[in-house]
């Protein structure tokens, strides 16, 4: 092992997307024997621990809950410390809590940087490469205006764990169309006009299957209901076996709302990798994932969904194929073995450069406020004592509402005791429970 290169990955827990692109990055260092040893610093107990299982199977060192010392040791013994980055708490009470050893620092990025949360330029600056998993985060502002050198050292590398238990569906040729939707119904990912577009569709009886979490169905069954389409949406619920409901439809309508966060979006790529035909909106990440009109659809208003529909059913044939394209396209430009790759192509190269202290309180600020302010790409929302209501929309307030994903819920829960975050926690959810309120 001495002569592997040592890399430590920091990440807050191994759920979700980053837990499958990690236990994928390392199974796929094993299988093509990598000159590279993982190790990974899960700073919380994970909930679930189907993917600390997947790591540890190929021989990575999975260290839960590090204390500050035992994780200064491992920063020290690395070649390399891999930040797998997004505003979660637990991340920046970790980096901000104590000075670390000289690092090469790598930081791949699990969120766009196009909307909050934003990643602080200092971040790009003190990082020795800056990763994103999207090319769509080259249109964030505070991207297009670092200066060349800094720039020099940002890339793209996707991180999507590969397809592994996804089959390639056959489907026969002039069969219906049978739409669906996979993922969170909050409306913090899902466009909260979502039934507005469908009900744009001329087919008096079209259903969209919904595959996922019922977070928000009551609201959207009174929003098919004032539209007269008691139908139009099936409610599945949460699915362990996510292939067999995939198995059931043939075109995803995946409508995100324009300000969420997300880049390699698994679901739609898991479900284009089956061959299933994707219709998304012009959102930056979506369109780096779907080509229109050769692996699906892209579409700006009501009535182009409505449009696509059409096509799809006058166009059985030329639907098929486009199954087929996204399903060859997509295993190869978001495939593990592409991903380990890349990865280990950088770590070679930073192998060149010298270690350096990297101070996290310059980049993020001292205290839990700070922290949380500098993910914000609005922060001017939070007042010393209060929220900005009048600069809420009905996009951005589900992003802020949410009670994870780096919000001020987010932050009061680390941080209880904290005055400012109190207050805007309790606002919020004021702002959340006020039926007056016209974009919740």
């Amino acid at each position: 092992m001495k002569n592997l290169i040592q890399v430590l990955h920091i990440t807050p827990h191994l759920g979700g997307g980053v837990g499958k692109a990690l236990s994928g990055l390392v199974e796929q260092a094993a299988q093509v024997k990598s000159p590279v040893h993982h190790t990974i610093a899960c700073l919380e107990e994970p909930e679930k621990r189907i993917f600390v299982d997947r790591a540890k199977a190929t021989g990575c060192d999975v260290v839960i809950a590090p204390a500050k010392r035992e994780l200064a040791t491992m920063v020290s013994a690395a070649d390399i410390v891999q930040l797998e980055w997004w505003n979660h708490p637990a991340t920046l009470r970790s980096l901000c809590s104590q000075p670390f050893p000289p690092m090469r620092l790598l930081v791949w990025s699990h969120v766009s940087g196009l909307h909050t949360p934003v990643t602080p330029p200092e971040l790009y600056r003190a990082a020795h490469r800056f990763l994103f998993t999207s090319p769509c985060s080259y249109e964030a502002g505070p991207v297009k205006n670092l200066p060349e050198e800094v720039r020099n050292r940002l890339g793209v590398v996707n991180s999507c764990g590969g397809f592994s238990g996804f089959p390639v569906k056959e489907e026969p040729e002039g069969c219906d169309i049978k739409a669906g939707y996979i993922g969170s119904l909050n409306f913090s990912k899902l466009h909260p006009r979502y039934v507005d577009f469908l009900v744009a569709i001329r087919e008096p009886h079209f259903t969209v299957k919904m595959i996922g979490d019922e977070l928000n169905k009551d609201i959207l069954q009174q929003q098919c209901d004032r539209a007269g389409r008691r139908g139009l949406l099936d409610f599945c619920g949460f699915k362990e076996n996510v292939v067999g409901e995939l198995m059931s439809i043939n075109t995803l309508i995946y409508l995100l709302n324009p300000e969420h966060y997300g880049t390699t979006e698994n679901a739609l790529l898991e479900t284009m990798a089956m061959g299933i035909v994707p219709i998304v909106l012009n959102n930056p990440a979506e369109r780096h994932i779907v080509a229109p009109m050769k692996t699906g659809f892209i579409i700006e208003s009501p009535q182009e969904l409505a449009d696509a529909i059409d096509w799809i059913k006058n166009n059985p044939a030329q639907f098929k194929e486009m199954g087929k394209r996204a399903a060859i396209t997509t295993r190869e430009r978001f495939s593990g073995k592409k991903m380990e790759s890349l990865l280990t192509d950088h770590y070679q190269e930073l192998l060149g450069t010298d270690k350096e202290t990297v101070s996290f309180i310059d980049i993020f600020g001292k205290e839990p406020p700070d922290w949380f302010l500098s993910c914000q790409k609005t922060p001017q929302i939070f007042a010393e004592d209060t929220i900005g209501e009048s600069m809420l929309t009905d996009l951005s307030v589900h992003g802020l509402i949410e009670k994870t994903k780096g919000t001020a819920h987010h932050f009061h829960k680390y941080f209880p005791d904290n005055k400012k975050l109190m207050r805007w926690s309790h606002r919020l959810s004021e702002i959340a429970n006020d039926d007056s309120t016209p974009f919740i």
